[in-house]
């Protein structure tokens, strides 16, 4: 029996996207770790995110993930679904809502839609715009928005029935 090279699934093309597709992503749970990690890349030690006790008296009633960290782990999400993957030229625009915290300890997923399509033929694909929703172990949105990036078109001769 000959060795065989396992190759990685490769995203999908412009062509390839329709108005109404989704998937899910799998979850990921939010530690303090992430939050204290978040905090030294970014500069941000707002208390709300890093002071237990400080926390407590707050609206919340304790330490609230950053809402860029939540969006930076939105990002990872949606790489890691596999339909960006060696696929993807650029990340074009970003309209955002922080819509509810995320706590330590939640775990959070993405929900992802194909919200319309434009070619972009001098650049070589096309925009598609996606409808963007993270959400808690309990279905609560908590962010959401809307994501265009830029594919690449099908390889010459591809044909995205095939």
């Amino acid at each position: 029996m000959g060795t065989r090279a396992m190759q990685p699934p490769m995203g999908l093309y412009f062509e390839e996207f329709a108005v109404g597709d989704g998937c899910e992503s799998v979850g990921r749970t939010v530690t303090e770790v992430d939050i204290v990690n978040f905090a030294a890349l970014s500069g941000d030690w707002n208390r709300i995110h890093t002071d237990a006790h400080y926390s407590q008296e707050q609206m919340f009633g304790e330490r609230v993930a950053h809402g860029l960290l939540v969006l930076s782990i939105a990002s990872g999400l949606a790489v890691r679904m596999g339909f960006m993957e060696g696929t993807v030229e650029a990340f074009m625009k970003l309209e955002w809502q922080f819509r509810r915290p995320v706590l330590i300890g939640d775990t959070v997923r993405l929900r992802a839609t194909v919200r319309e399509k434009k070619p972009m033929r001098r650049m070589g694909g096309g925009v598609v715009t996606f409808r963007m929703e993270v959400l808690n172990q309990r279905d609560e949105v908590c962010q959401r928005g809307s994501w265009d990036i830029l594919c690449k078109n099908l390889p010459d001769g591809a044909d995205a029935e095939a």
